[in-house]
């Protein structure tokens, strides 16, 4: 709608993908079935806001940028990217069709290269890619894009970095950084205003910013916990079968290449794509030429009539309303569920029955459709308080020349993805009149547009591991999606239209919403928002060292909770650096893969605290630092905002 009022007619649903890069480190709420917003006691207001925001943001920008251009595309492997967390069920699929692969996940990454045509000035880069955003564990409490975030960064500094010829800097002379650190001390709480801390952001989101986009694909069972899934007792691998240890569930964990480490599990996998992506980037030479062209449908996704065509016996099947069953609730080895359930359990303790008929007992509809899945939450059929789970769902094509994206609301496993590639391709082949050839590339869009779990393959969901058993709508979901997708291709390629199809409920009068603060914040008496409560401790030798990731950085400052304002576009937390002439200039940010911005409550439980960590990397440049903080708080419930900022005391980094 606003895009509707600020253009027009111009982006729509039809020809707008918003697809998700997955992430199990965000804030949640934002999705308004009921199902999703469980775990966040609620519709999270704040967290929609911020996303659709961000997105509206993001298409202005590129709007006012437009100019034109050329596009170039390049494929090739990622190497050690991501396993298959569901090797068992990946074996079930037919021998011969797992033959013509090498592997049990696709290792392909597809990249587009965005080139201004008149100044030969790239400008940005998209590439898809499938592994889960689950390189940080499930004890992570911090906000990240996990390892595709990480890689987004790492690509995008790549560039900025060789455009600027950026160096190293020596050092002339130690003993004066070192004094000249020592004598500046922290500055104390100030306050500041609304849009301060956008000033401290290294990277200014202006428009001219170099975007390089990592994102998701067919990423079912795919994992980045390449290590393997091992038994936190004995250490020996998890059941094959299960994915569990003794029956036990919780001590089935897959480890990363940086195990125990998960930030550095992080940074590595997301440097495999990066290095990738540069690669593809720097060799791209094939150019993108010809239509541009979309498809874009609704579908109640609960009762689709599907043709089966099974050795020349036309069957007629049909897909079900949602439902999850208890592998869903056994989690993955990238974070295990509750206890007391397993991968591919086909059985539902009485007790556990139980408690699923208080909430909604299934209609033997329900249980004859979704068989062999036991039905553990009848999502589907749930209405109270509202919707629990998606029946109308979008599906979507996109078409830059002979690049075919599909736009899917949900998780295709990696079978599930390879099969629906090869339908549209096939399709748009068959009718295209020698418009679409064998050179016709067809991607992926994992999570675009709005969110549906997973699809299995048919023979997948026999097994009802995780990614089956949160196939929310039955055995045939994947074959439903097979043909409506050859629908869409047979459009495309005979340039038909195709209705709209049914849209979906608008929920959001009616959703439930549990948070009902941040209400009021103040510090300690005789502090001030922004003053240290823990400056900078420096090491004995004088100084931290470039690359020391033992000995960091740390100060705490008083602080507020951070709700009152996300500083969209600004910064929690800054490391500045003292440039002779200039000042303190602002070298890294909250955006940044080195510099963590933590907030807790103190001791008492009754005042906000800032805690601000750097891992300085090996790159930085030697001289004078400190960590700054930004903030905003609110006295009363209806009192106006109040914008605070506080800085460390400086502290020398040196080789």
């Amino acid at each position: 709608m606003r895009l509707l009022n600020r253009y027009g007619n111009l982006y729509r649903e039809e020809n707008v993908a918003i697809s998700g890069i997955h992430t199990h480190s965000g804030p949640g709420g934002y999705l308004q079935y009921l199902v999703y917003s469980v775990t966040s006691l609620g519709f999270v207001q704040q967290s929609f806001d911020a996303i659709v925001n961000a997105i509206e943001q993001s298409l202005i920008q590129a709007h006012e940028n437009l100019k034109p251009g050329s596009i170039f595309i390049n494929q090739g492997d990622v190497e050690k990217g991501g396993i298959n967390r569901s090797p068992s069920a990946y074996l079930l699929n037919p021998e011969e069709e797992r033959g013509r692969y090498k592997s049990n996940v696709d290792s392909l990454m597809t990249l587009l290269k965005f080139v201004d045509s008149a100044s030969g000035k790239s400008l940005g880069s998209f590439n898809w890619f499938p592994t889960h955003g689950t390189s940080m564990t499930k004890n992570n409490r911090l906000i990240s894009g996990d390892n595709k975030g990480a890689a987004a960064r790492f690509f995008e500094d790549w560039f900025a970095d060789s455009t600027t010829n950026k160096s190293l800097s020596t050092t002339p002379n130690i003993g004066k950084i070192v004094e000249k650190a020592h004598r500046i001390k922290a500055t104390g709480g100030r306050l500041c205003g609304e849009t301060t801390s956008k000033g401290f952001k290294v990277r200014k989101n202006d428009g001219s910013l170099f975007v390089g986009a990592f994102c998701q694909s067919n990423v079912g069972d795919v994992t980045p916990n390449v290590l393997g899934a091992f038994c936190t007792d004995t250490g020996k691998p998890c059941d094959f079968n299960h994915s569990s240890c003794n029956g036990d569930n919780q001590i089935c964990l897959g480890r990363g290449p940086g195990y125990p480490d998960e930030i550095l599990s992080t940074k590595i996998i997301g440097e495999r794509q990066f290095q990738k992506a540069v690669d593809l980037f720097t060799s791209a030479t094939e150019q993108v030429s010809g239509k541009i062209d979309y498809r874009h449908v609704y579908l109640n996704f609960t009762n689709i009539e599907v043709e089966l065509d099974n050795n020349n016996n036309n069957n007629v099947v049909h897909t079900c309303p949602a439902a999850l069953g208890p592998g869903f609730a056994a989690g993955t080895t990238d974070g295990p569920g509750f206890a007391g359930f397993q991968q591919g359990d086909k059985e539902i303790s009485e007790k556990w029955r139980k408690e699923r008929d208080i909430l909604k007992k299934p209609s033997q509809y329900q249980v004859d459709c979704q068989h062999p899945k036991p039905i553990l939450l009848d999502t589907g059929e749930m209405f109270d308080p509202y919707a629990w789970a998606p029946a109308i769902i979008p599906i979507q094509m996109l078409r830059l020349g002979n690049l075919i994206i599909l736009a899917v609301p949900g998780e295709f496993t990696t079978m599930a993805g390879r099969r629906l590639r090869e339908a549209v391709k096939e399709t748009l082949i068959s009718y295209g009149r020698g418009e679409f050839e064998d050179d016709t590339r067809v991607v992926i869009a994992g999570l675009s547009n709005t969110y549906s779990q997973y699809i299995a393959t048919f023979e997948e969901y026999t097994q009802q591991r995780y990614e089956a058993s949160s196939t929310l709508y039955g055995p045939h979901t994947l074959s439903a999606y097979l043909q409506e997708f050859k629908k869409l291709a047979k459009a495309m390629a005979t340039g038909e239209t195709i209705s709209k199809g049914p849209s979906p409920p608008d929920l959001s009068t009616i959703q439930r919403r549990a948070q009902i603060g941040p209400f009021g914040d103040s510090p300690p008496s005789g502090v001030k928002f922004g003053d240290m409560k823990e400056d900078i401790k420096v090491p004995k030798r004088g100084f931290f060292k470039r690359g020391d990731h033992e000995n960091r950085p740390y100060a705490t400052f008083w602080s507020a909770n951070p709700s009152y304002d996300l500083l969209t576009e600004g910064t929690f937390a800054v490391v500045e650096t003292l440039i002779q002439g200039q000042g303190w200039i602002p070298a890294y940010d909250d955006d940044d893969f080195s510099l963590f911005f933590k907030y807790k409550l103190d001791e008492s439980g009754l005042y906000s605290l800032a805690n601000i960590e750097w891992d300085i990397p090996d790159d930085v440049m030697l001289g004078v630092y400190r960590l700054r903080h930004f903030g905003s708080s609110r006295k009363e419930k209806d009192s106006p905002i109040v914008y605070f900022t506080g800085a460390s005391s400086a502290f020398a980094v040196l080789s």
